[in-house]
């Protein structure tokens, strides 16, 4: 799933299947896991996380009632098309924006001022 994990405390009071809905969910919404990504089989991601089947094939069930995967035979189930986050491409931007501030050594404050400058807006405390 492009790196990304899913994780299910068998000690919470949320049900595992919930635990994994909630994770695939965000996840899509955070744009981690963009429309067509493939997700893992139900056996494979059973077998991983140390629970059961029907467990898995519950919370992908529940993903796919809400709109967020699609399954078809042979195919799998995958994030279905339009249910990334909306503003992903933005959101990567700024991450790779700061990454690349950060690797040329400038401290975050001036990050937030190019952002400021590029909206066309004064850095606070600036006339």
């Amino acid at each position: 799933m492009n790196g990304t994990t899913l994780e299910v405390d068998l000690g919470s009071s949320v049900p595992p299947f919930e635990q994994i809905r909630r994770q695939v969910s965000e996840h899509i919404a955070a744009g981690r896991l963009e429309p067509g990504t493939r997700l893992p089989t139900i056996r494979d991601l059973a077998a991983d996380l140390g629970i059961a089947p029907g467990t898995v094939a519950r919370a992908y069930r529940e993903l796919e009632a809400s709109g967020l995967v699609t399954t078809r035979r042979r195919t799998g189930t995958s994030v279905a098309p339009g249910a990334g986050a909306p503003h992903a491409a933005p959101r990567r931007a700024a991450h790779h924006l700061v990454t690349l501030g950060r690797e040329h050594g400038m401290p975050d404050d001036q990050i937030l001022d190019l952002v400021r400058a590029a909206l066309g807006k004064p850095a606070p405390g600036s006339p």
